[in-house]
């Protein structure tokens, strides 16, 4: 096991690590920029070292100063998170030439997977069913209006280099894709300063699913089930929750199998999650692989017992896949509410600031990961995550009833969150009833500027 672990990210999952690394016995470093001097995450580590300023690209993006950091706290081993460096191939690279431990998957296969291009390709060599859509990268607006003739509208534009929902534009006509494609390019150069583009077909209402991977060293592979994460606003997922409500056991089965087999063909070592688009008639469609943590792992964490990032820890230091993972079942049924910093009725404008009063819902079932503390100020330089709720039930039902008691008793003062939107969704026929898509947030918001209801009281 690594005697000591350098955390090159914020937030959350920067105390989730710590928090790991304390219970396996590991020392930690904590990096960090000017913005985030008071952050829990500082204050827990056994070792803290600031890295620039503020921005992003001038302090976590910073590959010389974190391996700077790692060599002046004499760390074996690296821990990215997720975002910033976490699916960097030149970053897992510069790890290893300088003898620390990247706890993550080798620079080769973050290539095949984190390029979407290069992904999708390797998901058909390796028998894993894929959207019709490009074959690589598109040259320009007019091979784009050529492949989409051959497809067939709608179709979907996407960033090589994507996430987040950044550099992707939904197409149906010839003008709305020449539209979409020389928008998609532009901000997909300035989000990830690569431009490039590929097409696939848009498959209508579907549902978002994923499956979570974890592999060893020795060349043994498992899935962990699945994430249903078809709540979304803007391709950035809200709620996320296992078992989906809408998988049979013969086709969570069937994408399983497939999650492994796509895995095993890049030699993965470590944890990551291959993502789907599931249609209304059980088919299943590659998405993309995420080579890292996800935000919403506690979903399956509390679901099957398990803990992600200690496995993560323990596969990076060469240690063989836990027995139990050999054998698991679904135990009870888990919701995650990402809780944003931001106002869910003026547009979803961020809402940094101090936190006055703040009170996080527990009981039974009731976990929150975050990193916020009453007089903690949300800094305006990063995401507007302030805190994961994660409930589990019995069943979905249990969980659906506990989360909206942890949500009317979770209290945050002095900035604005999506608390109240949260409880919109819960109060949702169709989501109680688990009949929703990726488009769920689109219709609600539409039917909210239709009807006009009163808002939450929160």
């Amino acid at each position: 096991m690594f005697s000591k672990i350098l955390i090159a990210n914020r937030g959350e999952i920067a105390v989730r690590i710590i928090r790991a690394c304390r219970e396996l016995g590991v020392q930690t470093l904590q990096v960090y920029s000017e913005a985030d001097k008071e952050s829990l995450a500082v204050q827990l580590a056994d070792q803290a070292i600031c890295i620039g300023k503020a921005p992003s690209p001038e302090s976590y993006l910073k590959i010389d100063r974190i391996i700077s950091a790692a060599e002046i706290g004499d760390v074996d081993a690296i821990h990215p998170g997720y975002g910033f460096l976490s699916e960097n191939a030149h970053f897992a690279e510069v790890c290893e030439s300088c003898n620390i431990k990247f706890i993550g998957p080798k620079p080769s296969a973050i290539r095949s997977m984190g390029d979407k291009a290069v992904a999708r390709e390797t998901a058909k060599k390796a028998g894993v069913p894929t959207t019709p859509g490009s074959e690589g990268i598109l040259e320009n607006e007019q091979e784009a209006l050529r492949v989409a003739k051959k497809i067939g509208y709608p179709v979907m534009i996407k960033a090589v280099a994507g996430g987040g929902g950044r550099g992707m534009r939904p197409a149906h006509n010839d003008v709305s894709l020449v539209q979409g494609f020389l928008s998609a390019r532009q901000e997909a150069e300035k989000a990830f300063g690569n431009g490039a583009l590929y097409m696939e077909k848009l498959i209508e209402n579907p549902h978002h699913i994923e499956f979570q991977i974890l592999a060893d060293q020795k060349g043994n592979v498992v899935h962990v089930g699945e994430r249903d994460c078809s709540i979304q606003r803007r391709h950035q997922k809200l709620i996320e929750e296992s078992p989906s409500p809408i998988l049979s056991a013969d086709l969570r089965k069937k994408m399983g199998k497939a999650s492994v087999k796509l895995a095993q063909s890049v030699n993965y070592e470590g944890a990551g999650t291959i993502e789907y688009l599931v249609d209304d008639h059980g088919n299943f469609y590659f998405m993309e692989m995420n080579t890292r943590i996800q935000v919403e792992h506690p979903v399956t964490e509390e679901v099957y017992g398990v803990d992600l990032v200690k496995e993560q820890i323990r596969i990076a230091a060469g240690l063989p896949l836990d027995k139990k993972f050999y054998d698991l079942k679904p135990q009870r049924h888990a919701i995650e509410m990402r809780i944003n910093a931001e106002d869910p009725y003026n547009n979803f404008m961020p809402s940094p600031g101090k936190i006055g009063f703040y009170y996080p819902a527990g009981g039974i079932g009731v976990r929150v990961d975050s990193h916020i503390f009453a007089g903690y100020t949300i800094p305006p330089y990063y995401d507007s995550m302030i805190a994961k709720l994660i409930v589990t039930g019995d069943d979905r039902e249990m969980a659906i009833t506990r989360l909206k008691r942890a949500l009317d008793e979770f209290m945050i003062d002095g900035v604005k969150t999506t608390i109240p939107f949260g409880q919109e969704i819960l109060g949702d026929p169709d989501f109680q009833k688990g009949n929703y898509s990726t488009h769920f947030v689109e219709k609600l918001m539409l039917q909210r500027k239709h009807h006009n209801p009163p808002l939450p009281k929160k």
